[in-house]
Formats: C-alpha cells, structure tokens, sequence
C-alpha cells in the first residue's frame, strides 16, 4: 500500500508539471511565436523550469516522458508550420532534453528525496550543471553540423542567452521545492516565468530594431548611438579607440555574376567573419551596401593595424556556397579594403575619425584594394 501512494504521488507530480508546462505554453503562445520569427538561430525557451523539476522529483522514465510531452505539445500549438522551426529541428531538441534529464538524472539517482541544507544546495547545483553542460554541448554539435559555426557566441550562444538557462533552472529548483513543499504554491511559479518570457521577447525587439536585416550586425543608426557614447567614455578615461572602415572589393561583380540573393548571402558571411576577427566587445556594423564599420574601444595605434589585417586575410579565405539559377556555385577569391583612423589622433569627434576612415579606405582602394591603409596620424 505504501508503494502504491507513492507511485501515486509520481504521477500527481508528473500530471502538475506537464498541465503547468501546457499551461504556460498556452498562455505564452504568442509570444513564443514572435520570439522564432525574430530570431532564427538556437535560443533558450522555458521548458528548462518544467524539466528540470522533473529530474529533481521524478523517476527517469517520467522525467523523460515529461520532456517529450513538452515538446511534443509546443510543436502541435506553437511551433508547427512555422519556417523557422521544421519538425526536424524540434526533434533534435526534444532527443537533447532527453538526453540532458538522462544525465542529471545519474547524479539525481543516488537522492532520497530532495537533498537539504547547504550540501544539498551544492547537489542540486551539480545536476543542473549536469544538465546545462549535456544540452549545450548537444546544441553546440547541432549548430556546428548545421552552419559550420566555430565561434563561442555561435555554438554556445549570448551572455544573455546563457544567463535566462540559468534563471529557467533556478525557477525548475524552486518549482520542484514546492511540488514537494508546499504543492499549493507551484502555480505561482507561472506568473514569473511567463513575465520572464514576456521580457525576453522585448529584449529581443530592442535589439532586433538595432540590427541590420541582411547580416544580422548593427546597424548605422545603432552603430552611431553606440559609437558616440564610446568616445564619450574614451575622452573621460583619457584612452584609446579604433575605427575600421571596411568596404569589400568589387562586390558588384558578385551581384553580377551569382545574382543578388547570393549576394546577400556573401554580405551576411563577410559580417560574420568580421565578428569573428574582432573582440567580443567591439562593435561591428553595415553602413550600407558593402561598406562595414568596427568600432575598437581601447585600441591603440599599433592594436588595430594587426586586427585590421586579420579581417582581412579571413576575408581572403571565405568560400561560400550559394544557390543560383544554374545550381550551386561555390564564391571565392574575395577581399577587402580598410581605412583606419584612431582616436585622438585622427579625430576627437565621431564624424572626424569617419572621415579620417573613409579617407584612408579610399586611399587602399587607390592603390590597388585588398589592403590596410592609416590616416591614424593625419
């Protein structure tokens, strides 16, 4: 009989998350919509809160089926017929949640019921490690397969993106403390995670109205804003900055010769590579056409000559597929050429060290394109 009630309280369990986890996604349905269409690439959802408490108060076979049913239910209501989101794709991430409850249920096994105190703390924190690191790693290898990402911010995504992981997972902890606690007071947990998507979905839209369209860097507007209030910061504390002004070499030719989509495919490869090539916190944005500006907070001199050379030569190495009218075609042989200026030498003011970079950029193109050209001095 006692085995009875217990397997009986499993299933009450079971049954609460999973009419929470349709819940939440019913109630956020729309906005988990319009999160997808901004955004195409790997991003963090809610389900986190419900399967994690799931590894925490339940045996591995419900934990499992918990998932499975999320997922399942996301694709029927949310998800389905959505560009951004094929059936293959929700596969994939319901055999990653799968097998990330597989994994924190090994350190979750060995439990009697929720651990307590502050080594109990220390437990619960190893199985959502656990759990973090098995998904992570199983989303990472998909990007890598898919795009051929290499990049830390492309395999593993944002600070950002990393940090709403971490809240999903304290409010899974606080979500199975309660369904073991005081099982009166989980519903509650709804109201802050569905605020918490709702916020996510706004930050997505600040960004989004920053972002250019077709490479996905910012844009010029956005760029300015940033621009101008590094410099601010870099008069205060008496420090450096570097402007690259990039604008790649007969691009016209490619448009030309692949047809325009190609050609957008090019631009958002090029972006990319600049991104890559630079640090994680200097700025990259299209001003337009096939013109792309980098701001280099700190860098003096003799830094940005050698980033600027770097973009360069990475440029020179892109080989990229596209579609055309006559099959797939393969792009290479690209460059680029870069003006450079530096603050305060070139300019004290933001339009001044443009111009200082433009002058240069004009100038590498003067001699011969596909090289590095310093009016940092001028």
């Amino acid at each position: 009989m006692l085995r009875s009630n217990y397997e009986n309280t499993e299933f009450v369990r079971f049954g609460s998350l999973l009419g929470l986890a349709f819940v939440q996604a019913e109630l956020s349905r729309s906005v988990e919509r319009l999160r997808r269409t901004l955004c195409d690439r790997p991003h963090i959802n809610m389900t986190s809160v419900w399967t994690f408490a799931g590894v925490l108060v339940l045996p591995p076979g419900l934990a499992v089926t918990l998932g499975l049913a999320i997922y399942l239910h996301l694709w029927l209501r949310v998800w389905r017929g959505m560009s951004h989101r094929p059936a293959y794709r929700v596969v994939y991430c319901a055999a990653a949640i799968v097998l990330s409850c597989l994994a924190a249920g090994v350190i979750v096994a060995g439990w009697n019921g929720l651990p307590a105190g502050f080594t109990g703390s220390l437990r619960i924190v190893e199985a959502a490690a656990v759990f973090t690191a098995a998904n992570a790693f199983i989303v990472a290898l998909s990007v890598y397969l898919h795009t051929g990402g290499r990049s830390l911010r492309s395999l593993f995504g944002t600070g950002d993106d990393n940090l709403l992981e971490v809240t999903t997972l304290v409010l899974g902890t606080s979500t199975a403390l309660g369904i073991v606690h005081a099982p009166a007071l989980v519903p509650f947990v709804l109201l802050p995670v569905l605020v918490l998507h709702r916020s996510v979905l706004v930050r997505q839209l600040e960004i989004a109205a920053n972002i250019d369209g077709k490479t996905g860097v910012l844009n010029a507007h956005a760029w300015h804003l940033l621009s101008e209030r590094e410099l601010s910061s870099a008069a205060r504390t008496k420090s450096k900055l570097g402007v690259l002004m990039l604008d790649l070499d007969h691009f016209k030719q490619v448009n030309d010769v692949y047809g325009h989509l190609a050609g957008d495919v090019v631009l958002k490869v090029v972006a990319e590579t600049i991104s890559e090539h630079v640090r994680d916190y200097d700025s990259v944005g299209r001003f337009g056409g096939e013109e792309f500006v980098v701001l280099l907070p700190g860098a003096t001199e003799t830094e940005v000559i050698p980033v600027a050379e770097r973009v360069r030569r990475a440029v020179m190495d892109i080989e990229v597929e596209v579609a055309t009218a006559s099959g797939p075609r393969t792009v290479r042989g690209l460059s680029v050429s870069i003006g450079v200026a530096v603050y305060p030498s070139g300019g004290t003011v933001l339009e001044r060290l443009l111009h200082v970079a433009d002058s240069a950029l004009y100038q590498a193109k003067h001699n011969g394109r596909n090289r590095v050209v310093s009016l940092a001095a001028a």
